[in-house]
């Protein structure tokens, strides 16, 4: 189960988003970009690991750095945690409308993206292991349709069209594909959030941690070559004659292969929802758990951080989700949803890589059942990389990062007047 939540955070990502970066890098620009986000993911993967099996708490982040930082940092880890999982369902849920209006043309897709909010909000507030399964059973359908998909597109596989313009914009479009290179991998940290739920976390983080982010890597790559090989970049990104960039990469470079009234082709872009689906309900779970681990620690109302008696679910903290949730769904912003989750998790990454540094010196007896391999290297290679993915979103939207500064500025404001001295101890010890 741990391993198909690892998958299931993500795969949403080798479904839709990841084309719109061949028109910044081509595909050998996003190719090179995915390579160096999946070395970044690995080794983040490899030392979160090492945090979750040391320290199995629902918040993640928040509790890593505070116990290795102190609480200002604990409170920028969390903070930039909880930007990613509460804004990157709303972006999700919104493709899961415009899915669902394609059979419903009548009806507005904002119908469809809310009902998959009060959908899977109950569900997660139901029970997390019924979640559990029920995310590991689409997870599956979900891999096998990319396996399918591979399957079919990897014999017409061409060189020639995969090469075809590989940087549109030179060198420099490698940085600029680098945000949507990561979207391949976008939340696979949220395993860590669900430690408290697990039988044995020293043992089941680490292989759910491992084997999932082995399963994407895999997975990610396959998809981009088998997709663009079929025709060029072009035709994963457009619809013929058209010059408005798609988020159906999947479904356009099947019906290539196959036509668009073959019947495997509606089957794959019916199974598709599953990715979606996947990550959506995914992500709600672990948004949850973040936010309960605020209210836990008083940074938040205590009532977000209380669970029901008999289900031990978060019901206050996926409510306010849900509501956070809609209203960023209702600004219709999707792509700007996505890049301020995207900057929450890089801010993630590097705040964990320099807390598990610093653990590794304060506390060397600290109880370690998993130890990242090839320490330092493997740590201090994820942060240089999520540096350098963090300046590269900086620089391809820098109105975006303003947005996310400024509410990481209005965040510490109220840590500054609105939380008492002992609760930032408290939570730091």
């Amino acid at each position: 189960m741990i391993w198909g939540l690892g998958v299931g955070y993500v795969i949403s990502g080798e479904y839709f988003g990841w084309n719109l970066g061949l028109p910044e890098g081509g595909p050998l620009g996003l190719l090179i970009a995915a390579i160096l986000v999946s070395v970044m993911t690995i080794s983040f993967v490899f030392s979160y690991a090492e945090l979750a099996c040391s320290i199995p708490k629902a918040g993640g982040a928040f509790v890593y750095a505070s116990r290795g930082l102190g609480p200002g940092w604990g409170y920028l880890g969390g903070i930039a945690q909880m930007v990613e999982f509460v804004f990157a369902p709303p972006a999700i849920a919104a493709a899961i409308g415009g899915y669902f209006s394609t059979y419903a043309p009548g009806v507005s897709p904002l119908v469809f993206a809310v009902a998959a909010y009060f959908i899977f909000t109950a569900l997660n507030i139901w029970g997390v292991k019924q979640s559990a399964v029920f995310e590991l059973a689409i997870t599956i359908l979900a891999i096998l349709e990319l396996l399918v998909f591979a399957g079919v597109t990897g014999p017409h596989f061409s060189w020639a069209a995969f090469s075809q313009d590989p940087l549109p914009n030179g060198w420099k479009g490698v940085f600029a594909a680098i945000p949507f290179a990561i979207w391949f991998y976008l939340a696979i940290e949220g395993i860590a959030n669900v430690a408290e739920e697990a039988k044995n976390p020293q043992k089941d983080i680490v292989r759910g941690f491992v084997w999932a982010v082995l399963t994407l890597v895999f997975l990610a790559l396959l998809t981009l070559v088998c997709a663009v090989g079929v025709a060029g970049w072009k035709a994963v990104v457009y619809a013929p004659g058209s010059t408005t960039p798609l988020d159906t990469p999947l479904p356009l470079a099947f019906g290539k292969v196959v036509g668009e009234g073959h019947a495997l082709y509606h089957i794959l872009v019916t199974v598709g929802l599953f990715g979606l689906v996947a990550s959506f309900n995914g992500i709600v779970l672990v948004a949850g758990r973040a936010i309960m681990e605020f209210g836990r620690v008083g940074y938040a109302p205590r009532w977000l951080g209380a669970t029901l008696e008999k289900r031990q679910t978060p019901a206050g903290a996926l409510l306010v989700n849900f509501v956070v949730g809609i209203v960023a769904l209702l600004t219709g912003r999707t792509g700007e949803i996505i890049t301020l989750a995207v900057f929450g998790a890089l801010t993630l990454y590097a705040v964990s890589m320099v807390a598990l540094i610093r653990l590794r010196k304060t506390e060397p007896k600290m109880h370690r059942p998993f130890k990242v391999p090839l320490y330092p290297v493997v740590p201090i290679t994820a942060l240089i990389l999520a540096l350098v993915c963090f300046a590269a979103m900086v620089w391809q939207t820098p109105v975006i990062f303003g947005i996310y500064i400024g509410l990481i500025g209005l965040a510490y404001v109220w840590y500054i007047l609105g939380i008492p001295k002992a609760i930032k101890e408290k939570a730091h010890r």
